[in-house]
């Protein structure tokens, strides 16, 4: 019998943003019901939490390490089936780690982990225990990336000779962690943010999405990350020149001190026959340029679209889906995955398409590379 897949939350109490995106996102589709959480490192906090989404007092843990312990002695019938972890990066590893080794489902909000070394024991942990990983890379899930990808995927554009991905904000642009802005705080943070400040950040998003669509693999870079606001501790500008396994050239750019922009994250590809634009800012509309014809327009909901862009759209043409339809097609996909796998049944391919450890494992190598190619003298640095 089919039931709602069971969620844990880590992380997402009271004040913070991602924690509530992340519980809309797994509600929309009825999919996912949350049925406990350690919502904060503060046990105090952690209950007040839980009391304000109505969870039953014994639902509501002090701790992780409690929630996973104790929700592994509940009958199979009652306890969770898989953690979310919505905590800032350094908080990632000891979590996923623990409910994988306790045979719960993992779904993890990116960066993967603080640094290479738990990425590769998380993969590691995942091969081995065969569980279902996924990585809230969320701007995958819109309907008209995955057009995109599509199009790639079937040689419509031609080979691809150029990627230019970009994702300025602006929101950094004062030193902003100087204030009380907690989000501001811990991602300028070394010490929980990691190695990389706007990289590690929206820059792995641009990493993710331009290997997404293209299908390709960064195989070099050449990396130049600065900090333009003083006091920083970390990047909060950087510009890449990228090289892709086919040969292809690239350049991704990802700022926080790009002052009156909001999350403006875009890609633009180009092959030997068309380029294809798409704007998170206007997530419903992909623009297709031909070498030979005019250009496309091509809206979600509207057309002969791919069955990956069709099977990821929840509304009529001109009814506006975004960042929380792209993030919840990430949760679906995963919960339509865990449901499969409770019946002994193969997922249907087109829930199987949402990222994973191995994404996780690429995001972190790009941190690390990036770092290093700023840091080095002969700049271009393989991947």
């Amino acid at each position: 019998m089919k039931r709602k897949i069971r969620m844990g939350m880590v992380g997402g109490g009271r004040g913070a943003f991602i924690g509530a995106v992340h519980r809309m996102a797994a509600a929309i589709d009825g999919e996912i019901e949350l049925v406990c959480g350690a919502f904060s490192s503060n046990p105090k906090k952690s209950k007040l939490s839980g009391a304000d989404l109505y969870l039953p007092k014994d639902r509501v843990y002090g701790s992780y390490e409690e929630m996973i312990k104790k929700e592994a002695e509940l009958p199979l019938g009652e306890r969770m089936d898989f953690i979310s972890i919505v905590t800032p990066n350094h908080m990632h590893f000891g979590p996923a780690k623990m409910a994988l080794e306790n045979g719960f489902h993992v779904v993890c909000d990116k960066p993967l982990t603080f640094n290479m070394k738990e990425a590769k024991a998380l993969q590691r942990l995942v091969e081995k225990t065969g569980l279902i990983f996924a990585l809230t890379h969320n701007y995958t899930g819109y309907p008209m990336v995955k057009q995109a990808k599509s199009m790639i995927a079937k040689n419509k554009i031609g080979k691809i000779r150029k990627v230019v991905v970009e994702y300025p904000q602006g929101w950094l642009s004062t030193f902003v962690e100087g204030t009380d802005s907690k989000q501001a705080a811990w991602r300028t943070d070394p010490k929980r943010s990691g190695i990389a400040g706007a990289m590690g950040d929206i820059g792995t998003h641009a990493e993710n999405l331009a290997e997404y669509v293209t299908g390709l693999k960064i195989k070099k870079m050449c990396a130049d990350l600065s900090i333009l606001v003083d006091g920083r501790k970390l990047d909060d500008d950087g510009n890449v020149l990228l090289e892709f396994d086919n040969g292809a050239k690239g350049i991704l750019s990802a700022s926080q001190i790009a002052a009156g922009e909001e999350n403006n994250l875009r890609i633009r590809i180009y092959g030997e026959k068309a380029g294809l634009d798409w704007r998170q800012m206007e997530p419903n509309t992909l623009i297709v340029r031909w070498l030979d014809k005019s250009t496309e327009i091509m809206r979600t909901g509207v057309g002969n679209l791919s069955a990956e862009a069709q099977a990821h759209t929840r509304l009529p043409g001109g009814h506006p889906e975004g960042y929380l339809e792209a993030f919840a097609n990430i949760y679906r996909n995963f919960a339509k995955c865990v449901q499969a796998r409770l019946e002994n049944k193969k997922p249907n391919k087109v829930y199987t398409d949402f990222p994973t450890v191995a994404d996780g494992v690429r995001g972190m190598q790009f941190i690390q590379k990036v770092v290093a190619s700023s840091k080095s003298k002969s700049k271009w640095t393989k991947m």
